[in-house]
């Protein structure tokens, strides 16, 4: 059998762009080296041969943007990605998932449940899964990320240039997010703009959280608009003018509207009510996106139609009377 391996014979050093900021060390690496073994990836972190700035880190580390991360000689593979067979029949969906597609990128209407990359326990994730289902694309990168459990659009580049010029949109805010969210309670009519700085800590259990702190925080900033108000909820458009970790969700609990569903910064109570109506997950969903698409030419905007399980839950919701 022909050996597709290669060797990096040299160190190379790669440094974190802002949409890579946030993601474990580990994943990082995974995603870089593609082909490479999980094991391997552990192996040359625990021996050092991995350095963030110049000194040693573990597994995860999350990634800033701006670190420069030293990457050692290592054999990857250009082989097809191979999924385990129970995962099949779920990657297969996510053909069915692309709502807009050229030669330099796709956008995908992530679906919930599914993370971006897989690794810290996870088998596969969105980018795994798409390399198995284009094996003849020689290049395809996340050009930015969404939670686990937050459904919507998605951008992956089939191009490094295209990557590239995605990634300075990003750093220049000229790509545009648009968020649906479903908050308990009535939400100022008039909607809002929260002005929160956003830490990133570690709690003694282990748990990785973002919270709101003027002093250490990074300036974030998230608009909020009433689509429609409900008698016992509010579904909101978010707009986040800035791109920190969790950053709707936690402007949201920091304003006492936690969304529906999300277990991390939401409260129980507040589901509840809800879940004799279909809440089963959290209501946040990555509605549209507008950017300048580099193939194209021009400003494109993509709308990702909300899930089933999202639709259905609104429907059995009364609007807010007069």
């Amino acid at each position: 059998m022909k050996d597709i391996s290669e060797v990096r014979k040299e160190v190379s050093f790669r440094e974190v762009s802002p949409e890579e900021e946030g993601g474990r060390l580990d994943n990082y690496l995974i995603r870089v080296l593609k082909g490479i073994p999980k094991s391997m990836v552990y192996r040359i972190i625990r021996k050092g041969e991995v350095r963030v700035n110049g000194g040693r880190t573990k597994p995860e580390y999350k990634v800033m943007a701006g670190d420069r991360v030293r990457i050692p000689p290592v054999r990857v593979s250009d082989a097809p990605v191979i999924l385990p067979s129970r995962n099949l029949d779920k990657v297969a969906v996510l053909e069915n998932c692309i709502v807009y597609e050229n030669d330099g990128l796709l956008v995908l209407n992530k679906p919930a449940h599914i993370a971006v990359h897989g690794g810290s326990g996870v088998d596969y994730g969105v980018i795994e899964a798409l390399r198995a289902l284009r094996p003849e694309l020689r290049y395809l990168e996340l050009a930015h990320r969404l939670d686990r459990e937050t459904s919507g659009c998605l951008i992956i580049a089939k191009k490094r240039s295209v990557l590239r010029l995605l990634h300075e949109e990003f750093r220049e805010k000229e790509m545009q997010k648009q968020y649906l969210a479903l908050v308990p309670g009535a939400f100022n009519k008039r909607g809002c703009t929260v002005r929160a700085p956003l830490e990133r800590i570690t709690l003694s259990s282990g748990e990785r959280i973002v919270r709101v702190n003027e002093a250490a925080g990074k300036p974030s900033v998230t608009e909020f608009r009433v689509r429609q108000a409900y008698s016992s909820a509010t579904l909101l458009e978010c707009f986040p003018r800035t791109g920190r970790t969790h950053q709707i969700r936690v402007h949201l609990a920091y304003r006492g509207f936690p969304i529906l569903g999300d277990e991390k910064y939401g409260r129980r109570e507040n589901d509840a009510p809800f879940v004799p109506l279909g809440l089963s997950r959290m209501f946040l969903h990555a509605e549209k996106i507008t950017f300048q698409d580099p193939g194209a030419g021009k400003t494109v905007t993509v709308t990702a139609p909300l899930p089933p399980e999202l639709r259905d839950l609104l429907e059995k919701l009364e609007p807010f009377p007069g």
